[in-house]
């Protein structure tokens, strides 16, 4: 059997001292860890540059069109202005009263021994209702009857083409004239009629003439 003899036996003790050393295993650690720090700080500073890059181009594409911009925006401004006018006038329009069938109609009412004297209308802000006065004087057997038949066809022929007509009488006097009429002379009273109406569905369409009624003398 042969023998072996180790003479460096301390040497290699101390050389495997050394190798499993916490301090040079630490700093071989730490090596690997900065390393690492700074591959990622070189990734970072590439995107950074990267992401500059990108926005000087956006930005000197920006400057191209930032005054083509500016002028579709303030043409949007004034399109927009145009047609809320537009949009104004529309309105306007579609609401408006026609005074011409409104007085067609009353000229339908008004029988030969009625006289009207004055008219006087307005348009109300506050609901958009129409206010007329009519003043006149009616002559007749009874006056007073014949500027009833009046009001009661004012209702009637209004109230085929508008809403929420009344017709009321805001004075109504018997007058001392005496008038001929027919050849037959009849006592008169003045009236004073107040309508106030609200342009109904019907209202733009109500320029055909409507028939004649009869009318009491």
């Amino acid at each position: 059997m042969a023998l072996h003899l180790n003479l460096l036996h301390e040497e290699i003790l101390e050389q495997r001292q050394r190798q499993r050393d916490p301090l040079k295993i630490g700093m071989m650690v730490l090596a690997g860890f900065g390393a690492l720090l700074f591959l990622y700080y070189m990734f970072c500073a590439y995107r950074t540059l990267e992401i500059k890059s990108r926005l000087s181009a956006i930005e000197r594409n920006w400057t191209k069109i930032e005054p083509e911009v500016t002028a579709a925006q303030k043409r949007v401004a004034e399109l927009e202005g145009v047609i809320k006018t537009t949009r104004s006038l529309d309105d306007y329009i579609e609401n408006r009263f026609f005074w011409a069938p409104f007085l067609q109609r009353v000229s339908h009412c008004v029988p030969p021994n009625t006289q009207l004297i004055n008219l006087e209308a307005s348009v109300l802000d506050e609901n958009k209702g129409i206010s007329v006065s009519l003043e006149g004087v009616a002559a007749g057997r009874e006056p007073r009857s014949v500027a009833e038949d009046l009001r009661q066809m004012l209702i009637e022929q209004l109230g085929h083409a508008y809403n929420g007509v009344k017709v009321e009488f805001k004075t109504l006097e018997d007058l001392d004239t005496i008038v001929n009429v027919g050849g037959t002379n009849m006592p008169m009273a003045h009236y004073l009629l107040g309508i106030n109406l609200h342009p109904g569905p019907m209202a733009k369409s109500a320029a055909s003439p409507t028939p004649d009624h009869t009318r009491k003398q």
